[in-house]
């Protein structure tokens, strides 16, 4: 299983549009980003995305255009999903597969795609070209949101969407021991922000949950490049 992180910033993305901090101007002046949520996984021939942020044309572009052959929703937000439209007139619209809330409120923006939704329970493993995928529920009050675990060949990759870190006792447990863990830390220590965890909270979820590797992702502008263990755009492993 290979995994890559096509993006790996917040909903607003670094850098931010008219922003001067140290972060987003040096981001400007090397030109890098941070772009909207979405990790390509690759079983065999097959490509997964979980989660099509606003950002996927110019991600699958860098990612050698692949075909994507199914799609996973986190959440109904829209860093998270609008960018599935970017599949009209480009190839066959691949399947999603998400929770029933998630369905009803981001399928029913892009009505004027051939839409094949699978509607997905929680904590109920499902066969996705040979992988057992699972959605887990995770703490992101109002939206519905899940985590997704993904295993293929004995290789773990545990994702916990966005969240805070008051997560149900089943998700933590299926979290538990990953090959790689890729989880929500929007800000620096110091901050709070009711809806995500801080680096600081994943840190420790860390310790709780003791995956093999683990990046930090979903990182706001506030987080300095040369933070350890942070998420990057196009990084990738082999599981």
């Amino acid at each position: 299983m290979k995994v890559t992180l096509l993006g790996t910033g917040d909903a607003i993305g670094t850098p931010k549009i008219g922003c001067s901090c140290p972060v987003c101007t040096g981001a400007s002046r090397a030109g890098r980003q941070r772009l909207r949520a979405a990790v390509l996984v690759e079983i065999g021939e097959k490509h997964i995305l979980v989660d099509t942020g606003p950002d996927l044309r110019a991600q699958l572009i860098a990612a050698g255009s692949p075909h994507i052959d199914a799609v996973i929703w986190t959440h109904g937000h829209y860093d998270h999903f609008m960018g599935y439209g970017e599949f009209y007139r480009v190839q066959r619209v691949p399947p999603v597969y998400a929770a029933a809330p998630t369905l009803d409120y981001a399928g029913s923006v892009f009505s004027f795609l051939s839409l094949e939704e699978h509607t997905v329970e929680p904590y109920r493993p499902f066969d996705l070209f040979g992988a057992e995928v699972t959605l887990l529920a995770v703490d992101h009050p109002p939206m519905p949101t899940y985590g997704v675990r993904i295993e293929h060949d004995g290789a773990v990759l545990a994702l916990t969407s966005d969240t805070n870190d008051r997560m149900p006792a089943a998700t933590k447990e299926a979290l538990a021991g990953a090959d790689l863990l890729v989880l929500d830390a929007i800000v620096p220590p110091g901050y709070t922000i009711t809806k995500h965890m801080n680096y600081a909270d994943a840190l420790k979820m860390v310790e709780e949950l003791r995956p093999k590797d683990f990046r930090c992702t979903h990182a706001s502008h506030l987080i300095p490049w040369d933070t350890p263990h942070l998420a990057m755009d196009g990084e990738t492993f082999e599981l």
